[in-house]
């Protein structure tokens, strides 16, 4: 799906409150939205991390371990306090710190056990395993690329998750369930029929709805693009980016 152009005057005039905000409001300890700002960055980042580990040769309870350890210090240990978005993407940043992490001897043999310390994201072993499984063969993909690819997913998929909240807000989000496979895939010949069907809607009420919705999808995966960026002028490359991993 391509993605629309940004006015880079008003971009950049949002930038300064949108850039880095879960990252700079998680280095804040006690301060309001800390706690949420954590979580989002556990939940949006964890998988990420854990395939990166996996395709480094790390069994799968292994990496789960240094997932949940990595994310523990980044946290409770402020790790975060190095995060300063002058230095580029949140994404460099996140990959150089847990390469280094698992690079010091003794951070990784003290890795706190499953079941120990703190689970900052609810881990199935099977479940993650399974993910990891449908991950494009090691010779197709280099670790750093498994990272790459899982990063930006995590991106789409948080547009997609703060999509349905606003269409639950407003009521509509049955609607939203039954249309959204073509908010991120386009239909074939026939689907927006089935789906009419099933909503009481006519076919092209249900092509203008979906029209709509990516419209929305878009500039919400937008927003979250700048939040991982240190300058809005990183924006395009950071979504070319995204193509070039995506189509590897």
């Amino acid at each position: 799906m391509s993605l629309p152009e940004q006015n880079p005057t008003a971009l950049g005039a949002q930038f300064a409150a949108t850039s880095w905000t879960n990252v700079l409001a998680a280095q804040q300890a006690g301060s309001p939205g800390a706690d949420a700002a954590l979580e989002k960055l556990c939940r949006t980042y964890w998988y990420p991390l854990y395939a990166y580990l996996r395709r480094k040769g790390q069994d799968p309870h292994k990496a789960q371990d240094l997932t949940q350890e990595f994310l523990y210090r980044l946290i409770k240990e402020n790790y975060l306090g190095a995060a300063d978005r002058k230095r580029g993407k949140f994404r460099s940043f996140l990959l150089a710190s847990l390469n280094h992490f698992v690079s010091n001897q003794w951070d990784y043999e003290h890795a706190v056990k499953r079941g120990g310390r703190v689970n900052f994201v609810s881990l199935d072993d099977t479940d993650t395993e399974t993910r990891f499984m449908k991950e494009p063969a090691a010779a197709e993909l280099s670790p750093e690329k498994v990272f790459e690819r899982n990063w930006f997913l995590a991106l789409f998929d948080e547009a997609l998750a703060r999509l349905r909240e606003e269409q639950k807000a407003a009521g509509r989000v049955e609607l939203f369930d039954q249309l959204k496979q073509f908010v991120i895939e386009d239909a074939e010949a026939g689907d927006y029929s089935a789906a009419a069907a099933r909503v009481n809607m006519t076919p092209n009420a249900v092509a203008v709805t979906v029209h709509r919705l990516r419209e929305r999808y878009k500039k919400l995966v937008h927003e979250e693009v700048v939040r991982t960026v240190a300058d809005p002028s990183e924006i395009g490359e950071e979504l070319h980016r995204f193509f070039a991993v995506m189509e590897a």
